[in-house]
């Protein structure tokens, strides 16, 4: 995944605003907000048989995700963040099977992994997140 991967899913968030003042550790929480939302909106648009823009959507958020894989920093605990490549990138693919499949119970799958991540990044203090593995 290279550059514009990730500074496309950068874009997509920073229409939400807040972008310009928040820090890395605000950055990964919008990028994740933003997934979680585009997840609750493909949901609603595989219910409603809107088979377009459920695709749209289930894409950004997987580029979204793709974004959150590229801003681990491979220097710290390498086993967590092994361990959260794998979780995104197993997001990633069940998206790919929740659109491919109609199935709106891998949206909500992947909407609680994802919200469990974020609760838990959250929790993890500003000044503590720059020596954290980075989402």
């Amino acid at each position: 995944m290279g550059f514009g991967y990730g500074a496309g899913a950068y874009q997509q968030v920073r229409s939400h605003g807040g972008v310009e003042s928040a820090d890395p550790h605000g950055l990964i929480t919008l990028l994740m907000d933003g997934a979680l939302e585009r997840l609750v909106k493909a949901r609603a648009h595989m219910m409603r048989g809107e088979t377009g823009p459920k695709g749209e959507t289930i894409s950004r958020c997987i580029e979204i995700i793709g974004g959150l894989r590229d801003s681990l920093d491979r220097k710290a605990d390498p086993s967590l963040v092994d361990r959260l490549d794998s979780l995104y990138e197993y997001m990633s693919r069940r998206l790919l099977q929740a659109n491919l499949r109609d199935d709106a119970g891998i949206i909500d799958e992947v909407s609680r992994l994802l919200q469990q991540v974020r609760d838990s990044w959250v929790a993890i203090a500003p000044a503590q997140a720059g020596r954290a593995v980075g989402a």
